[in-house]
C-alpha cells in the first residue's frame, strides 16, 4: 500500500523532464490519484499517459484557466487532498535590464497566477488539504542577475506563511519547498552538467553535490502523505545545506562555461 494510496493530487508547472513530471512519478508510485496541468496539451499528454494521471492545459498566467482547472481537477478526481504548483520562469538577466514586460510576466506566472490558484484551492478543500508551493534556495541567498526571479519566489513564500495561517482551522497545510540547483531537470541541469560548474556548486553545498530531481520529489512526497500532519507554515529546504554558504557569483559561472 502506497503512502499515497486514497489521496487525489493535483499538480500544476508538468512538462517531460522537469521537476513536476518526477513529482507527479513519485506520487504516483505512491497511489495518489491524479490531474496534471501545463502549459502544453502534447508534452503533457505524453507525461499524464506514463504516470497515469487526468491532465488540463492551464496558463498560470490566467485566472480563467486556473478556476477551470481547479473545478475540473474537484469533479474528476472527486476532491483535491494534495496541490503542488511547481510552475515558474528561470529569467536571469542584469538587474538594470529587466523591462516592465519581463516584470510583468514574472509577477503574472510566479505571484498573481499562484496567489490565484492558491485562492481557488482553499475553497474546494473543506475537509482540509495539503498545498505545496515550489519555491527556490535565491529566496534565501543571492544569485546574480535574478532579482525578480527571487524576488516572486521569496514573495510568494510569505503567501504560502499566510495561508498556513488563516486556513489552519480547516486543516489545510501549506508550506514551501526549497530546492537548489536540480542536475537532472531543464532548468539548470544543462550547466550543472559541466564538471567546472558542477564544482563550483560542490565547493558551497556542504553535502558535496548539487541535488537531484529525486530529493526534492521525496520531501514533496513527505508533505502530501499524513506523516507530515502536523507540519504548515514552513519553508523546507532541500539544497544539502547551500544556504549556510552561498551560490557561485555569475562571474564563476561564466568562466567555468567558458572554460
Amino acid at each position: 500500500m502506497g503512502r499515497l494510496s486514497g489521496k487525489t493530487a493535483l499538480i500544476l508547472g508538468v512538462a517531460p523532464g522537469n521537476l513536476g513530471e518526477h513529482i507527479a512519478q513519485r506520487f504516483a508510485d505512491e497511489g495518489a490519484r491524479l490531474m496534471i496541468a501545463g502549459r502544453r496539451a502534447e508534452p503533457l499528454d505524453e507525461v499524464a499517459a506514463q504516470v497515469g494521471a487526468l491532465a488540463q492545459v492551464c496558463d498560470i498566467e490566467k485566472e480563467s484557466d486556473i478556476r477551470a482547472l481547479v473545478a475540473a481537477a474537484q469533479a474528476q478526481l472527486g476532491q483535491i487532498d494534495i496541490a503542488v504548483n511547481a510552475a515558474g520562469w528561470g529569467l536571469l538577466k542584469p538587474f538594470t535590464e529587466h523591462d516592465r514586460a519581463e516584470l510583468e510576466r514574472m509577477c503574472a506566472v510566479q505571484f498573481i497566477g499562484p496567489f490565484q490558484l492558491f485562492q481557488s484551492l482553499v475553497e474546494v478543500m473543506p475537509a482540509g488539504g495539503s498545498i505545496i508551493q515550489i519555491s527556490s534556495v535565491t529566496a534565501t541567498i543571492m544569485f546574480d542577475h535574478h532579482a525578480a526571479y527571487m524576488g516572486t519566489k521569496a514573495g510568494l513564500d510569505h503567501v504560502i506563511r499566510c495561508v498556513a495561517h488563516e486556513y489552519g482551522h480547516k486543516g489545510i497545510r501549506a508550506n514551501s519547498l526549497s530546492p537548489g540547483g536540480i542536475a537532472d531537470t531543464p532548468m539548470s541541469g544543462g550547466g550543472l552538467d559541466l564538471p567546472k560548474v558542477r564544482d563550483l556548486y560542490a565547493r558551497e553545498i556542504p553535502l558535496g553535490r548539487p541535488g537531484v530531481a529525486g530529493d526534492v520529489a521525496d520531501a514533496a512526497l513527505w508533505l502530501a502523505s499524513d506523516e507530515s500532519a502536523f507540519v504548515t507554515g514552513q519553508n523546507i529546504h532541500v539544497s544539502g545545506g547551500q544556504t549556510l554558504r552561498r551560490n557561485p557569483s555569475i562571474g564563476e559561472v561564466f568562466a567555468a562555461f567558458g572554460g
